[in-house]
């Protein structure tokens, strides 16, 4: 059952990222989740782990992470289309 709290809580965490940066609509939702679950994971080793957290995530760190992870990958997405 945890796992399950993990991936919709990655998944939410992804659409806010998505939605921060404005490539929320092109994402779908696998890559929302991918994207809010290693977010999670790289906001939490950058930031710490203050903050609420659910499904054993801190919230805003995971935001965080997830935004660089959304921005980086589009930038990188972006680049190889051109």
């Amino acid at each position: 059952m945890h796992w399950l709290w993990v991936l919709i809580i990655g998944a939410i965490i992804g659409a806010i990222a998505g939605a921060i940066t404005s490539k929320g609509k092109s994402m779908g939702w696998i890559a929302n989740i991918v994207a809010g679950l290693v977010g999670s994971s790289i906001g939490e080793a950058i930031l710490g782990s203050w903050g609420p957290q659910l499904g054993g995530m801190a919230i805003i760190p995971s935001i965080i992470g997830a935004v660089i992870v959304v921005a980086l990958v589009s930038f990188f997405v972006g680049k190889s289309k051109n």
